[in-house]
């Protein structure tokens, strides 16, 4: 095991598993076959927490959401008995998934398709949310955050101190 490695358990996990809690951004760039090389820090949890196996789909804001397999598969069970009026978004994490795995040199391949739907291009920024990561145009990503701080802290975080 790692020294100093922050664990959370996932809803599915027994006592026995851990997974690791993912935080920081990294700027990364797509090779021109649309592959991320995933950060050392992050490669190394992924594949001892889940032998590299992802799901990537896509999220209401335009990023990607990136999931360990298990983490992930827990999230499908929830998305899969929302009530009709959440057809909308299980047609768009649903329908979008799609399980990959890391290669032998931590590079994870984002197929074309999702690759246009979050605007990727060359650059991105891999965000660390806790138990998955959001994959992001730069750009975008700087646009979202400039309107989300204009906006103010949501009432739901009222309660949040710094």
């Amino acid at each position: 095991m790692i020294a100093n490695r922050l664990f959370c358990r996932a809803v599915t996990a027994t006592p026995q598993e851990e997974y690791a809690v993912f935080q920081g951004a990294s700027k990364l760039t797509l090779d021109p076959k649309g592959r991320i090389s995933m950060p050392t820090r992050h490669r190394d949890q992924l594949v001892t927490g889940c032998d590299g196996r992802l799901t990537v789909t896509r999220h209401p804001d335009g990023c990607l959401l990136v999931y360990p397999r298990p983490r992930w598969e827990a999230k499908r069970e929830e998305l899969a008995v929302l009530p009709y009026a959440a057809r909308a978004l299980q047609r768009l994490l649903l329908g979008n998934a799609i399980d990959l795995e890391l290669d032998t040199a931590g590079r994870l391949l984002i197929p074309n398709g999702l690759r246009e739907d979050a605007r990727l291009t060359r650059e991105a920024t891999l965000i660390g949310m806790g138990a998955h990561f959001e994959l992001w145009d730069p750009e975008l990503l700087r646009q979202n955050e400039e309107r989300d701080l204009a906006n103010g802290l949501p009432e739901a975080a009222a309660g949040f101190s710094f």
